[in-house]
């Protein structure tokens, strides 16, 4: 039996953009509040990334998610008008009974003959996303579509998680594969199972999680068994592909992953950039194609596995196309976001902008 998900019709990414707010925070200054600086000097319990990229109070998944929109619009190229169907994954919804999808259609100036939809799954609502417009613009349903992931993830202060939840996120536009193709979606394989080491019950304000128990049984099982399924089912190697991009919870843990798979270096680095910009929850995975596909040349494969507790992992083999060296330069760059522009704020400014401090 195959479990490969194959589309009937070539599916691609025609465009790709991304939004990074400008503000972050590093790890030894949430130290200096909660363990006087005690985790940072430990190298046996270094934190989990340098910094993060935190967004400020008028940011949330959906102003993230039309900012990356709007870049990868730009760097398709294609009329709004033909995207028909818009997906939003995100753990941070700004409305619990709303989609955000059609918000984000309406600001791009999309047509009203659109499915739009929020999705859920953890930090792979996003690549569910992907999947669905797979089998829409692969059966010759629609023509065009997008998926963009997008959070301004919580933290409960003084929780470890604090040292990851950040803000940010990717669009990618898709339709069939022609000429204008950014990568073909060559293949896409899923693997779920209830494994419940991360959750947050509706109402409250911040995630709980079982500890050291999000990796192994959780993390390290479903993204390393999605990956082998896939590339076995394709029949391809580590040394067949030039990159792989992995979940960002933390830099070890996709480090480790990649390792175990038998990647190398150069094959992991473009794509791990949660050190800089900590875990961008559904904008995670992502934004790691992006940054990988910043770097790739056509004829590239790139390995693409998503997360989501709870559990499950989506698994994408991405093929890179000549239009790559034109698309790329059209919009700002993952490394750019980076770099550029930004802004150092100490904890207490954190916390108002995260809206940590209640009045």
């Amino acid at each position: 039996m195959q479990k490969a998900m194959i589309p009937k019709r070539s599916v691609s990414i025609l465009g790709y953009g991304s939004y990074i707010p400008k503000y972050r925070i590093k790890a030894k200054e949430i130290d200096r509040i909660w363990n006087k600086g005690v985790i940072v000097e430990d190298a046996k319990s270094y934190p989990p990334v340098q910094e993060k990229a935190v967004g400020n109070q008028d940011e949330d998944a959906i102003t993230i998610g039309c900012e990356a929109t709007r870049r990868a619009m730009k760097s398709a190229g294609i009329d709004p008008s033909k995207i028909r169907a818009i997906f939003l994954g995100s753990e941070s919804n700004p409305y619990a009974v709303k989609t955000a999808g059609v918000t984000i259609a309406e600001a791009i100036g999309a047509s009203s003959d659109l499915l739009g939809a929020t999705y859920e799954f953890a930090c792979k609502a996003a690549t569910e996303g992907m999947q669905t417009l797979m089998g829409l613009i692969g059966s010759n349903m629609i023509d065009y579509g997008i998926a963009i992931g997008a959070d301004t993830a919580q933290a409960r202060p003084a929780d470890v998680l604090e040292y990851t939840a950040a803000s940010g996120g990717t669009a990618l536009v898709l339709g069939p594969n022609s000429e204008d193709a950014v990568a073909q979606i060559e293949a896409s394989y899923s693997y779920s199972e209830d494994t419940p080491d991360f959750w947050r019950r509706e109402g409250r304000p911040y995630p709980r999680h079982y500890e050291r128990f999000t990796g192994e049984p959780a993390y390290f099982k479903f993204v390393l068994s999605a990956a082998k399924t896939l590339m076995s089912e394709v029949g391809y190697e580590p040394d067949d592909l030039a990159y792989v991009v992995l979940h960002q919870p933390n830099y070890k843990f996709p480090y480790k992953a990649a390792k175990k798979l038998g990647f190398n270096d150069e094959q992991i680095t473009p794509g791990l950039l949660c050190n800089e910009i900590g875990n961008l929850y559904a904008g995670s995975t992502l934004t790691g194609i992006a940054g990988a596909l910043d770097e790739a040349e056509p004829h590239d494969k790139i390995l693409a596995v998503s997360y989501g507790s709870g559990s499950g992992s989506d698994a994408f083999i991405l093929n890179v196309e000549e239009d790559i060296t034109k698309k790329r330069d059209r919009t700002p760059k993952v490394r750019d976001l980076i770099d550029n522009r930004k802004e150092y704020i100490d904890y207490s400014l954190y916390s108002k902008m995260r809206e940590k401090i209640k009045r």
